[in-house]
Parts: C-alpha cells; sequence; structure tokens
C-alpha cells in the first residue's frame, strides 16, 4: 500500500465473515435442509451466493435445486436451523482488539451488512458490550438496493457524518468489496474464501485476518499494545503430533479453523495422548497448487529460528496455561 494513502476518519464494517464467523457456524445448515429433498449442494454456486442480499440469495437457491418452496416458505423453514446455529457464531480474530480499539480513541463506526435487519439483532447478540461501539447499524432491507450497489455504504456515512471517500470500509466478500469501492471509500478485504484471493485485487489492502491490521497505515491511532503475529518462535512440541483436524476456536470447536486464521501461534496444545504441551503452530495456505489448500504444521520442521525468537518463545510459554487462544 502507498505511503501517501489519505487519512481515513470512519470505519464501516461488514458483519457476517468480517466481524463474525457466522458462514463456518451455519455451513452446514443447507446441507441439512436439502438433504430433505435429497439434494446436495453445489460448492461452487453456494461460494458465488457469499455476501449476497438474502431474497437474492434465497431466489437462487430455490431455482438452483428445483425446491417446491416461495421465498416466504422457504424463509420460514429454514430460519429456526439459521438461528440456533448463529449462537455459535464467534468473532474473528483481532476483531474485538480492533473495535474497541477504534472506539476508545473516538473514531466513528459503522456496520452495514447485506443481512435483513432482524437478522443482524440476532447475531450481534454475540458481540456483548462491544456491539455499542457502533453509531450506525444498517441491514440490507434498510436501503434500497444491497451490494454490490454502494447505497449502504452512502447510508453509513450520511449517518456517521463523514464523505464516504473519508471511510475506510472492512470487508470479506467480493460483492461488498466492489460496493464499497463504488461508494468512494477506501477498501480493506479479508476474504473468507482464500481460494477467490485473486479476484480481490480492486482492494486497496488485502489480509488473511485482521490480526495484520496497522491502524496507523491509514492515519487512525496506533495500537498501544503489541501483537506478536509475525514472529517466528521456537516449537516445544509433545512426544506424538497435535492432531490439527479439530481445532478450539474460543469455547466453540469447529472441524478446522477459521480461514481467516493465518501466521504462528503459540500457546499450549492437548493431543490425544493426553497432557498439555507447549506448542507453536505455523497455519496458512498453499496457493502453488490448482486447488488452494490448508497448510498446518510443526514450525520447527520448515523454519530457521533465531536465538532472539528463542527466547521470546520460552519467555511467554513460560506463563501459565491458559489454552491455545488467539485476540
Amino acid at each position: 500500500m502507498a505511503a501517501t494513502t489519505p487519512r481515513v476518519s470512519a470505519v464501516i464494517f461488514d458483519l457476517d465473515g468480517t466481524l463474525l464467523d457466522t458462514e463456518r457456524a451455519t455451513r452446514d445448515v443447507l446441507n441439512e435442509f436439502l438433504a430433505a429433498y435429497g439434494k446436495v449442494p453445489d460448492k461452487e454456486k453456494e461460494e458465488r451466493r457469499l455476501g449476497q442480499m438474502y431474497r437474492e440469495s434465497t431466489t437462487g437457491i430455490i431455482a438452483d435445486y428445483g425446491l417446491p418452496l416461495t421465498v416466504e416458505e422457504y424463509a420460514v423453514a429454514i430460519y429456526p436451523l439459521y438461528l440456533k446455529r448463529w449462537q455459535k457464531a464467534k468473532p474473528l480474530p483481532g476483531v474485538e482488539r480492533l473495535v474497541k480499539h477504534l472506539h476508545r480513541n473516538g473514531v466513528p463506526l459503522a456496520l452495514a451488512s447485506n443481512s435483513v435487519r432482524r437478522n443482524i439483532d440476532h447475531k450481534l447478540l454475540k458481540l456483548k458490550d462491544w456491539k455499542d461501539c457502533f453509531s450506525v447499524i444498517l441491514g440490507g432491507d434498510q436501503v434500497p438496493r444491497g451490494k454490490p450497489s454502494p447505497d449502504i455504504f452512502l447510508e453509513a456515512a450520511k449517518g456517521l457524518g463523514v464523505n464516504p471517500s473519508s471511510c475506510l470500509v472492512i470487508e470479506d466478500s467480493l460483492i461488498g468489496v466492489q460496493g464499497a469501492r463504488a461508494s468512494g471509500a477506501k477498501v480493506v478485504a479479508v476474504p473468507s474464501l482464500q481460494s477467490q484471493r485473486q479476484h480481490y485485487s480492486i482492494a486497496d489492502s488485502i489480509l488473511y485476518s485482521l490480526l495484520d491490521f496497522h491502524p496507523e497505515l491509514w492515519g487512525l491511532p496506533p495500537f498501544e499494545d503489541r501483537c506478536f503475529t509475525n514472529r517466528t518462535i521456537i516449537l516445544e512440541c509433545p512426544d506424538r503430533p497435535c492432531n490439527f483436524k479439530e481445532s478450539s476456536y474460543g469455547d466453540c470447536t469447529y472441524e478446522y479453523v477459521p480461514d481467516q486464521i493465518s501466521g504462528i501461534f503459540f500457546g499450549w496444545a492437548k493431543p490425544e495422548a493426553g497432557g498439555v504441551s507447549r506448542s507453536v503452530i505455523s497455519i496458512g495456505w498453499d496457493f502453488s497448487l490448482r486447488t488452494v489448500e490448508r497448510v498446518m504444521e510443526n514450525i520447527s520442521q520448515a523454519l530457521a529460528i533465531t536465538d532472539e525468537d528463542q527466547a521470546i518463545a520460552r519467555d511467554a510459554l513460560d506463563l501459565p496455561v491458559q489454552g491455545f487462544k488467539t485476540r
């Protein structure tokens, strides 16, 4: 990103896949629903639906799978399934730290989502007290046109009392990035689907997660704390390698860690053999193959470890066991 990046005075966040990991929490809902009709979700079609307006997405699902339902009937039938899964959604890495930091420093914040407002209100229950950091909250049913139209971002900027060109939008979906660009705002993309990363070139910056966000690059107040997200540190591994097929994220277990988690993480692992061991894990993506693949490995097998890295790791890992955790 160029050093001449204009100063921004307000930040607009998307919700699903940007603040909350709702997409992962609800990923089996459509499978479960379609199974009753003898259907199986098409991965490519569902990826293209990411970030769409609810009615557009619903109409597409009914047509693509030949469901004998109206949009209204579909909504009534599937809503309880989504409502239950939304309760399992967790804030994505770096989100709470960033939102609270910006709010504490007086930066106006808005939330702009293609979800209908009723659904937004249910999801925001997961944000607890820090949902109050947003002075403007808009759903796709509160503007004439949803993303990729710029309407919701223009309305959010208006509600914040700033010019859209003074806003920074943080988005995970391509249609959200397109809408933000059309509004004249600056855009940081944190793609939900790393396999689609090459399509986000219209964004001003592309990050793996908000742990990599540096406010000062946008003229915003820098973090007071320090986050070691890009440091290489030593691995002290158990006798038996950890099983990465299931990873704990907060107090909820997912089949895989969120796609936005990338980097080197240190903490404590509990392998199948039992006991708790100090660990350092490298998590990333392999873009060299036709199919983008998730890579999780013991970093001592792949990286040279410096004396400084070893000292940092040992000092940090000698703290009381608190579990494997990201901020």
